[in-house]
């Protein structure tokens, strides 16, 4: 079973709560580095948190109604507001968060992040095909399945 990487509780709010693929090793490599640069920068006050939508216990209620299916298909993250980021917005503001939003500050540029929006969403279409999982449809169809 993937390790779960959750930030620990803080008195204070998370700036962005990323949802990630725990079953992705290229997701989980992003979710480490990230954490580890969160846990080195704020230990005491943690900016993000992370939840495995490929946990059987992912509840899409408590994360601002966004489907098992949804989650898998693109990168979702929820502002501390509740606002609903996706695709390279989620990958501009953690990074942000962590001191590193200079490296996705370009993507906000009008003639670049068009570009990089069609970059992502061809990655985001062939990311489990690349990394060796099951489609989407078989992934939700397993999810779905009730014990008999």
């Amino acid at each position: 079973m993937p390790e779960t990487l959750i930030a620990a509780p803080s008195t204070a709010a998370p700036g962005l709560a990323l949802l990630y693929d725990g079953g992705c090793p290229l997701c989980l490599r992003e979710v480490r580095f990230l954490g580890a640069r969160d846990q080195r920068l704020h230990a005491a006050s943690p900016r993000l948190t992370f939840v495995d939508i490929d946990a059987p216990d992912y509840d899409p209620g408590a994360h601002a109604g966004i489907s098992y299916r949804e989650a898998m298909g693109r990168i979702h993250a929820i502002t501390a507001e509740g606002q609903v980021l996706c695709d390279v917005a989620v990958f501009r503001e953690a990074y942000r968060l962590v001191g590193l939003g200079w490296l996705y500050a370009p993507t906000a540029w009008p003639l670049l992040g068009p570009l990089v929006e069609q970059a992502y969403a061809f990655w985001a279409g062939w990311r489990l095909r690349l990394t060796g999982r099951p489609s989407l449809d078989q992934l939700c169809q397993q999810r779905c399945r009730l014990p008999e």
